[in-house]
C-alpha cells in the first residue's frame, strides 16, 4: 500500500471518529422500533435523532414543532427549551415524557405525550399532548418536578422517579393510564444528599443531586444518579452513581450498605482531563447487551454535551462494573 492510500485511509478514520465524537446531546434517551434507535433529548421542542449502529446519529424533526400552550402557565417566560425527556413503549404506544423549568428554580412541571409510532413516514406519527402529569411550586414544594422516568414494579404498577437538588429523588405511582398521579398519593424519597438547613425552600441548595434513572436487572433494581453540577461547560463536575434494591420502593444501598436515601451511592462513571463531566444516564437492553448512554463535556470542544455510549457490564456481585470513558463506541 502506497504512502498516498495510507495517508487517505488516516485522513477517513480521524473524520470518521471526529463524526462520532461530535454527536451532540444532552441527557439522552433512547428507544429501538424495528431496526431503528430513536434518541430524545434536550432541546427545542425535545430534540429527536436516530440511527442503525448506536453510533452515527441522523438529526429528526423535534417532537413539539409548535410548544405546548400550558408550558407558558408554568413558566410565562419559557422559551421553548424542553429538558431531560424519558420514553417507553407500552401495549403499542409510545409515552414520551419531559421537563418544562426555568434553570436553578423549581417553578417545574413534567409533561407527557403519546405517539402510535416513531417511524418517520408513517401516518400513525403524530404526538398528542397530555399535559401536566406533577409541578412543582417554589416556597411550596421541596422537591423539582423534572427529569422523569418511568418503571414498572413487580405487579406491572407503573412508578415515576424524578427530581433534581432540592430534598433529593423521588418516587411516585402512576396510573395505568400513565398520564396521571394513583390517586393513593403515594410517594417515596429514594436517594438524597445532606442539604443546608439555612438555605430558603426557594433555593436550589448544596445538595446536588438528579437525573434519576431505575433500570432492573439481575433481580434488583439498580437506580442510577447524577452528582455534582451540569451545564457549566468546563466548570461542570457531573459523576454518576449507583444503589440498588430488591423493591422498587427501597431502600437503595450502594456497595458499602450505605442508603442512597443518606447520601450513599457507588463510582459508576466521572469525568478527566478530556471530558469535564458526564452524566444524565440511561441504561437499556438491546440485542442481549446492556448499553449505557449519557452526555460528557468535551474540554476540546469548550465545554460542548456529547453523546456517550458504552456497553455496561456487571461483575460476580451484579454490580455495575466503573466505566472506563476510553471505551467509548466500544460497543
Amino acid at each position: 500500500m502506497n504512502l498516498y492510500k495510507i495517508l487517505t485511509i488516516s485522513v477517513l478514520v480521524f473524520s470518521i471518529n471526529i463524526l462520532r465524537a461530535q454527536t451532540i446531546v444532552h441527557d439522552p434517551v433512547v428507544i429501538k422500533q424495528g431496526d431503528t434507535y430513536h434518541l430524545y433529548c434536550t432541546g427545542p421542542g425535545v430534540s429527536h435523532k436516530t440511527s442503525k449502529d448506536l453510533i452515527n446519529w441522523v438529526n429528526e424533526d423535534p417532537v413539539f414543532p409548535i410548544i405546548p400552550k400550558w408550558a407558558y402557565n408554568i413558566n410565562s417566560k419559557f422559551d421553548g427549551h424542553i429538558w431531560a425527556p424519558d420514553i417507553i413503549e407500552r401495549n403499542g404506544i409510545y409515552y414520551l415524557y419531559y421537563s418544562i423549568s426555568a434553570f436553578g428554580k423549581n417553578t417545574s412541571a413534567i409533561g407527557v405525550a403519546t405517539n402510535k409510532s416513531l417511524l418517520k413516514n408513517d401516518i400513525n406519527n403524530k404526538w398528542i399532548d397530555h399535559g401536566a402529569i406533577i409541578e412543582s411550586v417554589p416556597n411550596r414544594d421541596n422537591w423539582n418536578a423534572i427529569d422523569p422516568n418511568i418503571i414498572f414494579d413487580e405487579n406491572n404498577i407503573p412508578w415515576m422517579s424524578f427530581g433534581s437538588f432540592w430534598g433529593g429523588m423521588k418516587l411516585v405511582k402512576l396510573n395505568h393510564d400513565l398520564i396521571t398521579i394513583h390517586p393513593d398519593n403515594e410517594w417515596y424519597t429514594i436517594a438524597r444528599r445532606e442539604r443546608s438547613f439555612k438555605l430558603p425552600d426557594s433555593s436550589p441548595g448544596d445538595a446536588a443531586i438528579e437525573a434519576p434513572f431505575i433500570y432492573k436487572k439481575n433481580g434488583y433494581y439498580y437506580l442510577f444518579v447524577s452528582w455534582d453540577l451540569c451545564c457549566r461547560g468546563p466548570k461542570s463536575t457531573y459523576k454518576v452513581v449507583v444503589g440498588r434494591s430488591k423493591t422498587l420502593q427501597g431502600p437503595y444501598l450502594d456497595k458499602n450498605n450505605k442508603p442512597m436515601f443518606n447520601g450513599g451511592g457507588s463510582l459508576v462513571v466521572e469525568g478527566n482531563n478530556e471530558w469535564y463531566g458526564i452524566g444524565h444516564n440511561s441504561v437499556y437492553d438491546f440485542n442481549d447487551k446492556t448499553y449505557y448512554f449519557s452526555h460528557a463535556y468535551d474540554s476540546k470542544l469548550d465545554g460542548k454535551p456529547i453523546l456517550q455510549v458504552f456497553e455496561l457490564n456487571f461483575d460476580d456481585q451484579d454490580w455495575p462494573i466503573k466505566i472506563d470513558l476510553r471505551d467509548r463506541y466500544k460497543i
